[in-house]
């Protein structure tokens, strides 16, 4: 198990390379070997563009449409493959978790423990996920302007735990639709914490008839260009080597083929910011 990225944390918030961070996997862990193979390709490609990686992948889904969705292959058997994908492949990985007694387990098998949008305001979530020392990352609620999280920042860091990101993943618009303010960024980026966009889940399409989110994955570069123009200091993106067949959010995910050339782009406007002096870095 690699330590925790308390230890390490500087190294992600662009004070030392410049570059951006990703997280990246797929949306939910279906078996072992695909997780192997998603984390090998993502770090094969991340090593070769020097963009530092967490893996993701959900344990469980809690957060469902139908009774019927997929959730996941069981909360200990999915941890401990997120604990080999760390082992054997060599990055930090992040999940999300939706109780707070879910906190100390998770923490046990992963480096990052992710505060889903929907619960972000949730107290004891919020205490318990700092309690265990790892590095929490917040993700904006889709009802929330980005200067309305600093309340939820400042619960983890009272509550000894000054190791906080803070994610955007889009506002909603209307009833089916989310929409992207990118003053966001800008706003959560002056609490003095990393600031992550959500590229694939900005781009879905919630609460569709059939009960499957619906998505835009033709905006993934858009949303993930402007983010970077706008400087955000990491990316997630939910990635797949089938989208049309993965157990959840397939409609918004990245094909994982197409990451390499994604990124590569990206990894210029970075270093056109940086040649500019337009990249400010935030305090360690």
């Amino acid at each position: 198990m690699l330590e925790s990225l308390t230890n390490v944390l500087p190294h992600f918030r662009n004070t030392n390379s410049g570059q951006f961070f990703l997280m990246a996997g797929p949306c939910v862990i279906e078996g072992e070997d695909m997780a192997l193979r998603i984390a090998e390709k993502v770090k094969h490609i991340t090593d070769k563009l020097q963009i530092p990686y967490i893996f993701k992948g959900s344990y469980r889904k809690a957060n469902r449409s139908r009774i019927d969705s997929f959730t996941g292959i069981g909360d200990e058997t999915a941890l401990r493959i997120l604990q080999k994908v760390s082992q054997e492949i060599g990055v930090p990985t992040v999940t999300d978790i939706h109780e707070s007694e879910e906190a100390a387990f998770a923490a046990e098998y992963v480096d990052v423990l992710q505060i889903p949008a929907f619960l972000c305001r949730q107290t004891d979530l919020l205490i318990a996920a700092a309690k265990t020392g790892k590095v929490v990352n917040i993700k904006k609620g889709q009802f929330l302007s980005g200067e309305a999280m600093q309340f939820a920042v400042d619960k983890v860091r009272q509550s000894g735990n000054p190791h906080v990101i803070l994610t955007d993943r889009g506002n909603s618009f209307g009833y089916s639709d989310l929409v992207v303010d990118f003053r966001n960024l800008p706003a959560m980026r002056s609490f003095d914490v990393p600031v992550v966009m959500d590229v694939t889940h900005s781009l879905q399409r919630p609460n569709q008839a059939s009960g499957v989110t619906g998505g835009q994955p033709a905006l993934i570069e858009t949303i993930a260009k402007a983010a970077i123009a706008v400087g955000a200091d990491g990316l997630f993106i939910e990635t797949h080597p089938t989208p049309a067949t993965a157990k959840s959010d397939g409609a918004n995910m990245l094909a994982l083929d197409q990451l390499e050339a994604l990124l590569t782009k990206l990894t210029r406007i970075r270093q056109a910011l940086q040649d500019e002096g337009s990249i400010a870095p935030i305090s360690t």
